[in-house]
């Protein structure tokens, strides 16, 4: 089921970047991104202006963007609710995903979330090698057989697909991305450096600010 869910997933993000009229992309000054023409709901209720980071713990260009993140959302204004979303363009990407919520569902993603990284692109941790997932997990305190049973689990599965959907709808198609209040993104390419890219999330939320 989920190996079927991300090669539908493939198919259908293939064929939303082929229709026309989705997506604008804009340029302000030095800040380029795009508009996107059907607003997305905000995945919080709490009137906050909402970013997204899309990400795959196996990019190296996210894996570089972390240091500058850490030190922006250390100074995140009170109205901005930061919210980081696995993308899912692949089955390997899903599984990594799925190690992700369930990081969440363990609450366990303030402790791991950075060393996870570190561990696959410091010290070469591939993901989809069980075993040795299953180490590591144990030298940092983790008990191995309740994380790949939550693995399994319904509310990561339900996690798993509103990852998938949201991957879809804002129209990623590598990462790292950034969306700001369901209505604009960010991608790599347009951001040209890290600092870039969130200077550029900064400008739209300083936008949207004055708009209120």
């Amino acid at each position: 089921m989920r190996r079927l869910l991300a090669i539908v997933l493939t198919a259908a993000l293939a064929a939303a970047l082929a229709l026309p009229g989705l997506a604008l992309a804009q340029q302000q000054g030095k800040f380029a991104y795009t508009e996107l023409q059907q607003r997305q709901p905000a995945e919080t209720a709490s009137g906050k202006i909402e970013v997204l980071e899309f990400f795959w713990y196996g990019c190296p260009h996210c894996y570089n963007l972390e240091p500058t993140l850490e030190t922006w959302l250390k100074k995140l204004p009170p109205d901005v609710q930061f919210v980081r979303v696995p993308a899912i363009l692949s089955e390997r990407w899903q599984y990594d995903a799925q190690i992700f919520y369930t990081f969440d569902a363990m609450n366990l993603l303030p402790k791991l979330h950075r060393p996870f990284f570190d561990a696959i692109h410091r010290d070469g941790l591939r993901t989809d090698n069980q075993q040795a997932l299953a180490e590591w997990l144990k030298r940092q305190g983790v008990d191995d057989k309740r994380f790949f049973d939550t693995m399994k689990s319904m509310g990561v599965d339900t996690k798993l697909r509103r990852a998938a959907h949201l991957t879809l709808a804002y129209r990623i198609n590598g990462t790292p991305a950034m969306a700001v209040a369901g209505r604009y993104t960010i991608g790599a390419e347009q951001a040209r450096s890290q600092q870039g890219m969130v200077d550029t999330v900064d400008y739209l939320v300083g936008t949207l600010r004055k708009q209120k």
